[in-house]
Parts: structure tokens; C-alpha cells; sequence
């Protein structure tokens, strides 16, 4: 009897994790085709079709601040808040410690003294290194806090599934998205182990309504409020200049979320170029298939993602599990070397890019919540290609045939950490 209650209890868990894998299994094969005439990602078929599968509205007249590493993003964060007159509303997934944690509660502070509505919901799994004293201190100064999805004994399956968004809009009218969390480690400018390389952006113009939506639909779930009115949803008229953009934004639930097939989209459609930055790099056979697929057209494919500097080298492993099959196919990868790799972007074609807090990996593709904002202009992908650049000069390129020589014992970590895909 002693024997069978444990090993009861495996199979049970067994059974579980298999059907909750089977949930997120596709009817029909491993991935996605294209169906139709051939479009670019430089066309607003493109864009008609992304709008189509996402529900992410086409929105014209937008303007994009690139921000690069916390000696850039972190300015503008508080710069943004500081300039508020209405509202404020911050959502994140990581909120730890360091100097720029107590500034930034400094300064939404100021604002919800000033009588600006100051919303601030954090994650509850994310953000559980945070210091305590930070929230009543908010609070006592008039900031509305609230924590998404707390741990709770009777809905623990909940617990696997966050909000891995990290938002600022200010006013309805001013935004702020990309990878870049709250704590010391994203301060500086990725000049050594302590501090971080991550990709943020500030947005101006219609777009921004859709990060506010991102915001209002977790905050909907936390708090039961509605967000409603000109100090949270104003008349936002196009910018002149201003250019295309979606903010693509899904939750976890059976079957594709909106930012899978977005990503498929967009490679499928790739024609001549491919860049990924992928903080977490652990994908499934239906994309190494589409990235396959890509060279298999002439794309040229680079990926880059972390090296040895990673908070979590469980994800490099079982990352590194797929590099034989993506090096035989002739994806380039590298991986970074200064210091932990934290953006999450992908540009395509020179035309077309994404900036968010979407990995390439199944925990964002279909666990947790996200937002991208995905951004139409030859100007702004150059931008991003220009920092991809400079980062593969920092970075070591994994050959094929060195590759394949590697250690017995490492290839065995990897397959172990493969099983475990699914959560990763």
C-alpha cells in the first residue's frame, strides 16, 4: 500500500500534464501554411491578414521611440510618468529591487498626490521579490495597487499562467512596451554581468489605445474595474508622419493564441531576411520547421539569443536541444556573451518589425499573457537591424561542426530539459 499511493499520485500528475498538453495540440500537422497569393511583410495585405488572425486593429499615424538598455529606457520611463496629467497606468511582470525600483515609486508617487489616477498592477508571481514596503508606501500616497492572479489554494491551476506584459501608459495618449522589467539588473547600459541588454520602445499616436487595452483587460481581471472615459481612453488623432502599427496582444486558452500566429505570419512571409532576438529560446517543431522552411526560400536566418549570462539556464539547455536541426537547415545562431540577453524582438525583411515581451518559447506562446508591438516602417526595422548588428559583433556564433562535437553529458541535459518544454 505504501508503494501504490506515490506511485498513484505519478500517474496522475502523468495524465494531467498529458492532457494539459494535448490542449494546446494542433487538429492538423506541425505547423502552418500559406494559403493564398504571396505577400510580403512590407504590404498592407500583411497587415490585413495580421489584423485578421490577431484582432489587432491596423492603426495609422503612429510615432516610435527605439529605447536601448536602462541608461535609455529608464529616463524615458520616468520622464513619461512625470509628464502625466490624468492618468497612469503601469503593469508588470518583474518589479525586484535596486535604486530604479524605489525611483520609480518615487515618482508615481509624486503623481498620485498631484490627484492624478495612478494604477499600478503587478504579477504575483513576478514580482514576489519585491519589497513590501515599496506597495504601502504607494498606497499611502493614493496609487491604486493590485496583484494579477495571487496564489491561491483553490484555483492553483491559475498558477501557470501570469501576465508576462510590461506596460506604461500615460494619459491614453503615451506608451511605453518592450522587455525591460523593473529592478536593478535592467539599470546601465549592459556593460557587465550586473546589468542587463533588453529592447524597449515609446509610442505616440491611435497604437497606443491598444496597449491601453492591454492594460484595462488584466487590470479588468485583478480588480473587477472597468476603464472608461477621456482620462484613460482620449480621442487619439494620427500624427502627421506617423506610421503602421499593431499592438498584438493574447492570453493562454486552448489552441493558438494571437501572438503564435502572428509569429508564424510573419516568417512565412519573411522573403529575404530574418532576425530574432529571443531571450528564452526553447521552440517546438512547428517553428523550427517554419524557421526551416524560411532558408529553405532564401531567407537568410540569424538568431540570437543568450550565452552563459542567463537567469535561467534550464531554457538554454533545452534551447540549445533544437541547434542541430536549425544549424542543418542553415539558420545561423549566436549567443550573446556580456551579459544576460533579455530582448524579445524579430525584423523581417528590413520592413517589418516586433518589440514586446513575446520569447520563442511555448510559455509565451501559449501560457502566459503578452503584448508586441508590431511596427510597419523600413526606418524603424533599420534601427533594430543596426543594434542586432552591433550585438552579433558581442556575440559567438555556434558552427555546426564544433557543435556536433559536443559532450555526451550535454547532450543528455538537453534532451531531459526537452520533456519539459511545454512549461518552459
Amino acid at each position: 500500500m505504501n508503494v501504490r499511493w506515490p506511485a498513484a499520485i505519478v500517474l496522475a500528475a502523468g495524465a494531467w500534464y498529458a492532457s494539459e498538453s494535448l490542449r494546446h495540440r494542433r487538429e492538423r500537422g506541425r505547423g502552418y501554411a500559406l494559403r493564398g497569393e504571396e505577400i510580403g511583410v512590407e504590404s498592407r495585405a500583411f497587415l490585413r491578414a495580421a489584423e485578421a488572425i490577431t484582432s489587432a486593429p491596423i492603426s495609422e499615424g503612429n510615432d516610435v521611440d527605439l529605447l536601448i538598455n536602462g541608461d535609455e529606457i529608464f529616463p524615458a520611463f520616468l520622464e513619461t510618468i512625470a509628464g502625466a496629467r490624468r492618468s497612469v497606468n503601469v503593469l508588470t511582470y518583474v518589479y525586484w529591487r535596486g535604486g530604479i525600483a524605489h525611483d520609480v515609486a518615487i515618482a508615481l508617487c509624486a503623481k498620485a498626490e498631484q490627484g492624478v489616477a495612478v494604477n499600478v498592477l503587478l504579477d504575483a508571481v513576478g514580482t514576489m521579490k519585491m519589497e513590501s514596503d515599496l506597495i504601502g508606501r504607494m498606497e499611502e500616497a493614493g496609487v491604486t495597487v493590485a496583484r494579477f492572479r495571487p496564489i491561491k489554494p483553490y484555483a492553483i491551476h491559475r498558477a501557470n499562467n501570469r501576465t508576462h506584459r510590461k506596460l506604461l501608459v500615460a494619459d491614453g495618449d503615451v506608451g511605453l512596451i518592450g522587455g525591460v522589467g523593473i529592478a536593478e539588473e535592467w539599470t546601465g547600459d549592459a556593460q557587465d554581468p550586473d546589468h542587463w541588454r533588453d529592447t524597449h520602445v515609446r509610442v505616440r499616436g491611435p497604437v497606443v489605445r491598444g496597449l491601453q487595452g492591454a492594460f484595462a483587460e488584466n487590470w479588468l481581471e485583478a480588480t473587477g474595474d472597468v476603464l472608461v472615459g477621456p482620462d484613460y481612453l482620449p480621442q487619439l488623432n494620427p500624427r502627421d508622419g506617423g506610421g503602421s502599427m499593431q499592438l498584438v496582444r493574447s492570453s493562454a486558452g486552448v489552441g493558438d493564441t494571437n501572438v503564435e500566429a502572428l509569429y508564424f505570419l510573419a516568417i512565412a512571409c519573411a522573403h529575404r531576411t530574418l532576425d530574432l532576438t529571443g531571450a528564452y529560446f526553447a521552440p517546438r517543431p512547428a517553428f523550427i520547421q517554419a524557421l526551416a522552411d524560411a532558408v529553405d526560400r532564401g531567407v537568410a536566418v540569424r538568431v540570437l539569443v543568450p550565452g552563459e549570462h542567463t537567469d535561467k539556464p534550464s531554457v538554454r539547455i533545452a534551447g540549445r536541444a533544437t541547434y542541430d536541426e536549425l544549424l542543418d537547415a542553415g539558420v545561423r545562431i549566436w549567443e550573446y556573451r556580456p551579459t544576460m540577453l533579455h530582448a524579445k524582438t524579430l525584423t523581417i525583411d528590413g520592413a517589418w518589425a516586433s518589440v514586446g515581451s513575446v520569447n520563442f518559447d511555448n510559455r509565451s506562446f501559449q501560457l502566459n499573457d503578452e503584448a508586441t508591438l508590431c511596427v510597419q516602417s523600413t526606418e524603424f526595422a533599420g534601427l533594430l537591424t543596426e543594434r542586432f548588428e552591433d550585438d552579433l559583433a558581442v556575440s559567438e556564433e555556434i558552427g555546426a561542426q564544433r557543435w556536433s562535437h559536443r559532450p555526451r553529458h550535454q547532450r543528455a541535459r538537453e534532451r531531459l530539459l526537452t520533456l519539459a518544454r511545454r512549461e518552459l
